[in-house]
């Protein structure tokens, strides 16, 4: 589990220590504020340090492969032109600095860049193990759709594709769960696929179906894009990798879906909350904050730890509010233009 990130001249952001909910963490701002440079950086990290356990090489971490591996995987997942870019835009050269604290601190990390490293960070502090289970990253579109070859092709050619869809898809294509866990992944599928009208089924060629009752296989190019991310997420669902210990990313999960679906999408993130995977997301969406708030009051959902994150562009860069509820984190101004629009609605009634 993720305690912390502290950052120093990080893209938008002069500094912030974010300290993360133990289940939910919920970060919300306008389009620029730099959500999801938070997340794909935590990302990014967690991703490096689990590397060799997906390759299920032994050994422990050495600072000479991790410092190239992070470099490596902070610039195809933010995809600059160079590392350096991701430090903080100033007059002469800036240091970025990131420091991620785990609840077991083996797997603690600690390490910076300036405006002008090409291709390597500098690891102050090494993490002494490898973290057990991968990352999970959903991206704002569906994945289902492009899957079929799009892994070997990736791995073969130049593509200007954040690696997260690589590394999602990879995931996707893997074996379903069976034995003891099946029971758990059949509680968690069940509201995601009454939500999407069928269940999703996946072909020896590499193509994804939803199956409906009395219509059989659709393809998932014609199934709505907002039923295709439920589907994503009940493949991910199926085969482990959104089961147990983790770490799932979500940016803007809210995109072209509509309310009902939302409000479906909320209660299976505090499912999976429940079920042990810290979830980080990203989000300018009021409807989805009411709900998850909303949720967070019932007694079914209280023992969770959830953080709220308010991003807010100042004169000296991006700040960051953080609390315990919506509440604490201030005003935001794209949650505010929706509360505008709601009042003059409600004018133009009376």
């Amino acid at each position: 589990m993720l305690k912390s990130l502290e950052i120093k001249n990080l893209t938008v952001f002069a500094d912030g220590n974010l300290q993360f909910g133990r289940h939910l963490n919920v970060f919300v701002g306008e389009n620029g504020t730099g959500k999801s440079h938070l997340l794909k950086v935590t990302y990014a990290v967690l991703a490096t340090i689990a590397e060799k356990r997906q390759k299920l090489e032994i050994g422990v971490p050495t600072k000479k492969s991790l410092q190239q591996k992070l470099a490596e995987k902070l610039v195809t997942v933010l995809r600059p032109e160079s590392l350096g870019r991701l430090a903080r835009r100033q007059v002469g050269m800036n240091r970025c600095q990131v420091q991620c604290h785990f609840e077991d601190r083996k797997h603690d990390v600690d390490f910076h860049f300036t405006t002008k490293s090409q291709s390597e960070v500098i690891i102050d502090k090494l993490p002494t193990s490898w973290l057990k289970k991968p990352p999970v990253f959903l991206p704002t579109r569906e994945l289902l759709t492009i899957y079929p070859g799009f892994v070997s092709f990736y791995d073969n050619h130049y593509l200007e594709f954040e690696e997260t869809w690589r590394d999602t898809c990879t995931l996707l294509g893997a074996a379903l769960v069976r034995g003891l866990k099946e029971e758990e992944v059949r509680k968690l599928l069940g509201p995601l696929e009454e939500a999407m009208g069928g269940k999703v089924e996946y072909d020896q060629n590499g193509r994804f179906y939803l199956k409906i009752p009395q219509e059989g296989r659709m393809e998932m190019p014609l199934i709505a894009e907002g039923l295709r991310k439920l589907a994503m997420l009940a493949r991910l669902i199926a085969t482990g990798s959104l089961l147990g210990t983790g770490a799932l990313f979500w940016d803007e999960p809210e995109t072209n879906l509509n309310p009902r679906l939302i409000k479906e999408v909320a209660r299976v993130v505090l499912h999976l909350c429940q079920n042990g995977v810290q979830v980080f997301i990203a989000t300018h969406s009021l409807f989805l904050m009411r709900e998850l708030d909303i949720l967070l009051r019932n007694e079914l959902w209280q023992s969770l730890d959830a953080r709220f994150f308010g991003l807010q562009r100042e004169k000296d860069g991006v700040e960051i509010e953080q609390g315990d509820s919506i509440d604490d984190i201030g005003a935001i101004a794209a949650l505010d233009e929706e509360l505008s629009q709601s009042d003059r609605y409600l004018q133009t009634e009376l």
